[in-house]
C-alpha cells in the first residue's frame, strides 16, 4: 500500500489586542519551537472561525474574548521542519471581555508563557508566518494605515 500524502490543516490564530500591545507566547512544539507566536490552534470539525478562536484562547490563556473579527488568511508550507506540514491559517482579531484579566499559561507543554508586546518592539525570533506579516508592513490594529 502506498504511503498517503500529507494534507493541509486549518489553523486559527488570534491577535489579542490590549491598548497598543499584542499577546504572544514562546512555542513549545515541533513546528516553530522556541519562537514567539500568537495564541491559536486547529479548527475542529463543524466549528466557525470565531468559535475556534474563542475556544483556543480560553484553552491556552484562560482569557475570554470580545469582538472577534476576521483579519486575513495565509497559506503556509513548513518544508524545512523535521515533520513537513501545510497550514491554511485564519487570522482573527479580538479584545478581552475583561480588560483586567491576566493571561495564564494553561498549557505549559505547548507554551513557555504569555506576554504583552508593543507592535513596534516585538520579541525575537517570531514564528515565521507572523514574521513574514510584520516584514510586509502589516499591523493588527484596526486604526492603523499600514497592512489591512
Amino acid at each position: 500500500m502506498a504511503e498517503s500524502s500529507p494534507v493541509p490543516r486549518v489553523g486559527v490564530v488570534v491577535f489579542l489586542l490590549k491598548d497598543k500591545t499584542v499577546l504572544l507566547g514562546r512555542r513549545r512544539s515541533s513546528i516553530g519551537a522556541s519562537t514567539f507566536a500568537l495564541p491559536g490552534g486547529h479548527l475542529e470539525f463543524g466549528e466557525s472561525f470565531e468559535e475556534c478562536a474563542a475556544r483556543e484562547l480560553k484553552e491556552e490563556t484562560g482569557v475570554e474574548v470580545d469582538k472577534l473579527e476576521f483579519v486575513t488568511v495565509t497559506n503556509n508550507l513548513f518544508l524545512d521542519e523535521p515533520k513537513q506540514a501545510h497550514y491554511v491559517t485564519i487570522f482573527m482579531r479580538a479584545g478581552m471581555k475583561d480588560p483586567d484579566q491576566v493571561p495564564q499559561t494553561v498549557e505549559p507543554d505547548k507554551c513557555e508563557g504569555w506576554g504583552w508586546y508593543e507592535w513596534d518592539d516585538l520579541p525575537k525570533p517570531l514564528f515565521w508566518p507572523l514574521e513574514k506579516m510584520v516584514q510586509s508592513g502589516f499591523s493588527p490594529f484596526p486604526d492603523s494605515n499600514s497592512g489591512q
